[in-house]
C-alpha cells in the first residue's frame, strides 16, 4: 500500500514535490473539464442512464453537489473559450474564480477577464466583478424571522434587500416576502419569516466599494438597537441602520485601540511595572504606528503578511529582551508562532501548548468538580 507520509523529508524537498504535484493536478484538471466538456456535448450522460449533465456528475461520478455545479459551468464555459483551459492548466486562475466569472464572459470579454482575475482569490474576483458590473444598492429593513432553536427564541433579521418595496404599504407582507420599513418601529408587525440558520450571515459585495449585509440578532440585541436609534434621534435617519452599526463601530474601534496600543488623544507617558512582560502604552503606540497595524512577517519572496494583529517581542523576554520600541514588533497569531518555533524548536512549542491545553481543561473541570450537584 502506498504510503502518503513524507515526514521524512526535508522542507525544500517537501515544496518542490508540492509543486511538481500541483503543476500536474492543474493539467490534469484542465483535462478532465475538456473531457466533461466533450460528455456534455455529446449527452453521453443520456445512454449511461442520467436525465442531466448534473445528475451524471452528482451520482455517476459521485462529485458533491457544489463541485459538480462548478465543473459543469466551467466546463462549458471553457469549450465555448479555450483560453479557460489554458489559464486552468497554467494554474492562473482557480475554478471557483471561473464559476463566478462565467457568466460574464463574452468573445469580446473573455482575454481581459482572465487576465485581471490571474491569482486573485474568490474575495478578490467578486469585488472585481461588481467594480466592472454594479448591482444597485439595497434599501435597509429589519424582519422577524423564525429560526430552529432549542427554546424556539425569535430572532431578528437585519439585511439590506435588492427585492423592490411593495406596490402599496397597505399590503400585509406574504411568507418569506422582504418587505423594506422606514423605521424600526415597525418591524414586529411583519409576519415572522421562516430562515434556515445557514443563510442568516452573509457579507456580499455590490459594487466598488459597496456591500450588501444580512445577520441575526437576539432579543435583547433588537431592544438595544431600537434603544440606540432613539438616542441619536433626528441625528440618523429614520431606518438608516447602516449609519448606525457604522458609528458603533467607530465606538468599538476607538475602544479597543486604545486597550491593544494606548491610542488617545493626548498621548503621554505611562507608570512603569517590574512585570518583565509589560508593555507601556506609548511604546505600545510607537510600535503600533511604525508597523501600521500590521503583521510585520515577510516571506522570502517577499510577501508580507496582511493580517491585523499584536505585539510581539523580537528577542523573548525568557531570553532576557526588553519591551523597548526597537525589541517589539506586530506578529500575527500564526506568525508569533512561527517565530517561537525558530526560537525554541517545533518539540519544545508543541510541549508548551500541550501543558496549556492541560491547564484550560483543569480550569473548566475544577466548578464541574466543587459543584458536583
Amino acid at each position: 500500500m502506498k504510503s502518503y507520509s513524507f515526514a521524512h523529508l526535508a522542507n525544500q524537498r517537501v515544496l518542490r514535490e508540492y509543486d511538481a504535484i500541483e503543476t500536474q493536478e492543474n493539467a490534469d484538471t484542465a483535462t478532465a473539464l475538456a473531457l466533461l466538456g466533450e460528455i456534455n456535448a455529446r449527452r453521453l450522460y443520456v445512454p449511461a442512464g442520467y436525465p442531466s449533465m448534473y445528475a451524471y456528475c452528482l451520482h455517476g461520478r459521485h462529485m458533491s453537489e457544489d463541485r459538480a455545479d462548478k465543473r459543469i459551468r466551467v466546463a462549458r464555459a471553457a469549450r465555448e473559450f479555450p483560453a479557460i483551459d489554458h489559464a486552468v492548466a497554467e494554474g492562473r486562475v482557480h475554478l471557483s474564480a471561473l464559476f463566478l466569472l462565467a457568466p460574464h464572459l463574452t468573445p469580446d470579454t473573455v482575454d481581459a477577464l482572465l487576465a485581471a482575475a490571474t491569482h486573485k482569490s474568490k474575495a478578490q474576483i467578486e469585488l472585481l466583478l461588481v467594480a466592472r458590473f454594479p448591482k444597485p444598492d439595497l434599501p435597509a429593513l429589519v424582519q422577524t424571522i423564525r429560526v430552529p432553536t432549542p427554546d424556539q427564541r425569535p430572532i431578528t433579521r437585519v439585511e439590506q434587500s435588492d427585492q423592490p418595496a411593495p406596490a402599496s404599504s397597505e399590503l400585509p407582507p406574504a411568507p418569506g416576502r422582504v418587505v423594506p420599513v422606514d423605521s424600526l418601529n415597525t418591524m414586529m408587525s411583519m409576519e415572522p419569516l421562516t430562515v434556515p440558520p445557514a443563510l442568516l450571515t452573509k457579507v456580499a459585495p455590490l459594487s466598488a466599494k459597496r456591500f450588501g449585509v444580512q445577520f441575526t440578532m437576539d432579543q435583547p440585541m433588537h431592544d438595544q438597537l431600537r434603544y440606540v436609534q432613539s438616542l441619536l434621534g433626528v441625528t440618523v435617519a429614520p431606518g438608516d441602520l447602516a449609519r448606525v452599526i457604522a458609528l458603533g463601530l467607530d465606538c468599538l474601534q476607538d475602544r479597543l485601540e486604545k486597550q491593544k496600543f494606548g491610542k488617545c488623544a493626548k498621548p503621554g507617558t505611562q507608570r512603569g511595572s517590574k512585570h518583565t512582560r509589560y508593555i507601556p502604552r506609548e511604546i505600545k503606540r510607537a510600535v503600533w504606528k511604525r508597523d501600521g497595524g500590521r503583521c510585520t512577517f515577510v516571506s522570502e519572496s517577499g510577501r508580507r503578511c496582511e493580517e491585523r494583529t499584536s505585539v510581539d517581542h523580537v528577542d523573548p523576554v525568557a531570553r532576557g529582551g526588553e519591551s523597548t520600541t526597537d525589541n517589539l514588533r506586530l506578529l500575527c497569531r500564526a506568525h508569533n508562532k512561527y517565530a517561537a518555533e525558530l526560537v525554541y524548536g517545533n518539540e519544545f512549542m508543541r510541549g508548551k501548548r500541550e501543558q496549556g491545553r492541560e491547564r484550560a481543561a483543569r480550569a473548566r473541570a475544577a466548578p464541574i468538580a466543587s459543584n458536583p450537584s
